[in-house]
């Protein structure tokens, strides 16, 4: 018999927030990627993501987390003075190199 922690087939498997981070990381780069040469301000890029521009804090958050760690791990470039989000070289390189 399963109980909430079983990992036995038929058992919905909950998200943790390390989940649901890497979740939100993916969608954002792969946005910038697909758009790229152009470019988004994290406002367009939260307009993007949530169809048509959610201001729920937990969907702005989510968003900002996704774009401060994706900077950290040096795939995108943090806003500049343009407020612009745009990928790394090396970010568009993998993506070429994935998608060929």
């Amino acid at each position: 018999m399963a109980n909430e922690k079983s990992t036995a087939p038929g058992v919905t498997r909950c998200l943790t927030t390390w989940d649901e981070d890497q979740r939100e990381q993916r969608a954002v780069l792969r946005q910038i990627l697909e758009l790229h040469p152009n470019a988004l301000t994290q406002d367009e890029l939260v307009r993007e993501l949530s169809g048509g521009g959610s201001r729920k804090f937990t969907d702005l958050d989510a968003i900002e987390r996704a774009v401060n760690d994706l900077a950290g791990a040096g795939l995108i470039h943090r806003p500049g003075e343009d407020g612009m989000i745009r990928p790394t070289w090396a970010a568009v390189r993998l993506h070429d190199l994935l998608e060929r």
